[in-house]
């Protein structure tokens, strides 16, 4: 595949908690860089570091060492270089978390432009935005419809639609598809493919779902800490 710009680089970022005896290594010396269009997964058993490389590309926990560059932006390099990390997610990054997290008061179309209104859009623009998704994932007809009404494939695609709400270029899934049956899960990753080829995004999933394994570019191994391979 032609590679996009690089929209995730990770360079010799560690993370532990504790000191002495007690001293967790967590990450070891990362280094990963992401393209634009690229589709990759973070695999590894638990407690070897793939949440926790996770949140610190998303700007959610600060590493102890290393340097951090989304979307051409330097954010981190031995200490946050932007002041404002919630601007900063709303403006670079969309998460998709295994559990939907719809707001159940809301319809479909207002768990959407609710990410809008925090980001300064205005109502009408922000409800034409999410149409406009709602439509794109094939749940336009559910957009006035609360989530105890939806099917799991429906919450979890207006869940999709909210993270690219704001056009992010990085898109960061903690096992999006865990709570899916085969099918379903692999129709969720044609989309987050579609999406990454169409918007020019990433996608960095972790995930420990075997049967959606084809569907990555790359298939990335964390062992205690460390890269086995990238």
């Amino acid at each position: 595949m032609t590679l996009g710009d690089i929209l995730v680089n990770v360079q010799g970022v560690a993370k532990h908690y504790g000191e002495g005896e007690t001293r967790v290594d967590a990450l070891r010396s990362i280094d990963l860089r992401v393209h634009a269009g690229e589709v990759i997964a973070l695999l590894g058993p638990s407690g070897s570091g793939k949440t926790t490389l996770l949140n610190v590309i998303g700007c959610i926990l600060a590493p102890t060492a290393g340097r951090v560059e989304l979307d051409g932006d330097a954010v981190f390099d031995g200490i946050w270089l932007r002041s404002d990390l919630r601007r900063l997610r709303l403006d670079k990054i969309g998460f998709i978390f295994q559990a939907h997290n719809l707001l159940p008061f809301l319809t479909a179309e207002e768990n959407v432009s609710v990410v809008l209104d925090l980001a300064g859009w205005s109502a009408a623009k922000g409800r034409a935005r999410a149409r406009e998704l709602l439509d794109y994932l094939e749940v336009g007809h559910r957009a006035k419809v609360k989530p105890a009404l939806l099917s799991g494939g429906e919450a979890q695609r207006v869940a999709i639609a909210r993270a690219l709400a704001n056009r992010p270029r990085i898109i960061l899934a903690d096992e999006p598809t865990a709570a899916l049956d085969s099918g379903r899960a692999q129709l969720v990753m044609d989309l987050l493919r579609k999406l990454a080829t169409e918007q020019e995004a990433c996608i960095i999933a972790v995930t420990h779902d075997e049967k959606i394994f084809d569907r990555f570019d790359r298939l990335i191994h964390l062992r205690d800490g460390r890269l086995a391979d990238a």
